[in-house]
């Protein structure tokens, strides 16, 4: 793992440090990977949103497709559970 050292602010340590206690992080490192963590994710869900916004619009979905779904996400969780 490699180190990085960065410089704040006390009122924002102090805010770090108190989120660290109130979250139950182990270290102050820890809160700010699971930050990053966050953006990182968020970047990844904007870039896939605005990837599905620029594609060709599909077929309209009905009331169908929906029932479809439902029976399928259904059938999954029977088969989960007996097995």
């Amino acid at each position: 793992m490699s180190t990085m050292n960065i410089s704040l602010p006390d009122s924002l340590k102090s805010f770090v440090d108190e989120q660290v206690v109130q979250r139950g992080y182990g270290t102050s490192s820890e809160y700010v990977r699971e930050l990053i963590r966050k953006d990182a994710d968020r970047l990844q869900l904007r870039g896939l949103l605005l990837e599905g916004a620029a594609s060709p619009a599909a077929a309209p979905n009905d009331t169908q497709y929906f029932s479809s779904l439902r029976e399928r996400v259904h059938g999954r969780t029977r088969s989960a559970e007996r097995g």
